[in-house]
């Protein structure tokens, strides 16, 4: 095993530990404050209603191109990845206007 090889795999294991504990360490804090896990909730509740209702109005159609290697596409893989540029796109426009809201009201007040 080369130098490089355990440095890769050294890095991957820091990459791993950071994911865990910027997820759990939120958590334990908001747990002294459980009206922060409802909204935490809410949140992730509305962002999945978004996506099924994004699954449900994308396509499932794929062009023969696609459906052989090295792609193997097939019409299910094809409406999630659909819905999950749609509720991107959506995601996206919403913390655009949001944004030029925030700085009309700044410059109003």
């Amino acid at each position: 095993m080369d130098t490089y090889d355990i440095l890769l795999y050294g890095s991957y294991l820091l990459i791993a530990v950071g994911a865990v504990v910027s997820i759990l360490m939120p958590l334990i804090q908001s747990l002294d404050n459980p009206k922060s896990l409802v909204k935490t909730a809410a949140g992730i509740i509305g962002i999945a209603v978004l996506f099924f209702i994004a699954y449900s109005i994308s396509s499932n159609e794929v062009l023969p191109k696609f459906e052989a290697d090295p792609f193997n596409l097939t019409p299910a893989g094809s409406q999630f990845v659909g819905g999950m540029l749609i509720t991107t796109y959506i995601l996206a426009l919403l913390a655009l206007l949001s944004i030029v809201y925030t700085e009309f009201n700044k410059a109003i007040k």
